[in-house]
């Protein structure tokens, strides 16, 4: 796991064999798996000023979580 200091995602990890996307929230301690995502999302989440903008623009309308 990734750990951000972000207002709005705690920690993110990837896989890139299954690509699955793991994302916690600091709302909580659930932890939602996106499937599906292809690593230059995850390289985009890890390099963005600001992960929760990066989140809402890029992966929550796009993938669907489980």
């Amino acid at each position: 796991m990734v750990y951000f200091s972000s207002t709005a995602i705690c920690a993110a990890d990837y896989s890139a064999q299954t690509q699955v996307l793991r994302i916690q929230f600091t709302s909580g301690s659930t932890i939602y798996d996106y499937p599906g995502v292809p690593r230059h999302i995850w390289d985009g989440l890890l390099n963005a000023p600001s992960q929760g903008i990066y989140y809402n623009v890029h992966i929550r309308d796009v993938y669907a979580a489980r």
